[in-house]
């Protein structure tokens, strides 16, 4: 295989990499988007004889309905838990941290192959100079 079909090669996966990065970036996202609904937005339950009742978020609440409610029989405090909410932020860490990983190495592996062919058309540009200098000298002795 020639270096610069080898060289190729390696941008596309390197491209891949930070493609499947970027995809598990994104997902981590979606999940910190999921956690942060669970915690911050207000919801409604249906009780036993059918009603509806209004619960406030459980991040905004100083007690009452989503914290100290299964005391007093309130069906919101059954219906979000603190541990969903943890559970969704738990999962997204990993998937954080592979996604970064993964985003990191491809764009890295892309500058460093960007960088070495420019090393090797500098070289050769330096290797042509010498040749010309060369014969330059050579023509006029």
């Amino acid at each position: 295989m020639r270096s610069r079909d080898y060289d190729l090669e390696f941008r596309e996966r390197a491209a891949r990499i930070r493609g499947w990065g970027t995809i598990l970036l994104v997902v981590a996202g979606l999940l910190w988007g999921w956690c942060a609904v669970l915690l911050m937005t207000e919801y409604s339950v249906e009780t036993r004889s059918g009603f509806e009742k209004e619960c406030a978020a459980r991040l905004f609440t100083d007690g009452g309905t989503a914290n100290e409610g299964v005391y007093a029989g309130d069906y919101c405090a059954d219906e979000r838990d603190w541990p969903e909410a943890l559970a969704v932020l738990g999962l997204s860490i990993p998937v954080a941290l592979v996604g970064t990983a993964l985003f990191t190495t491809g764009s890295v592996s892309r500058r460093m192959s960007g960088h070495a062919q420019a090393m090797r058309e500098l070289d050769r540009l330096a290797e042509r100079r010498a040749k010309e200098s060369e014969e330059s000298g050579r023509s006029q002795g």
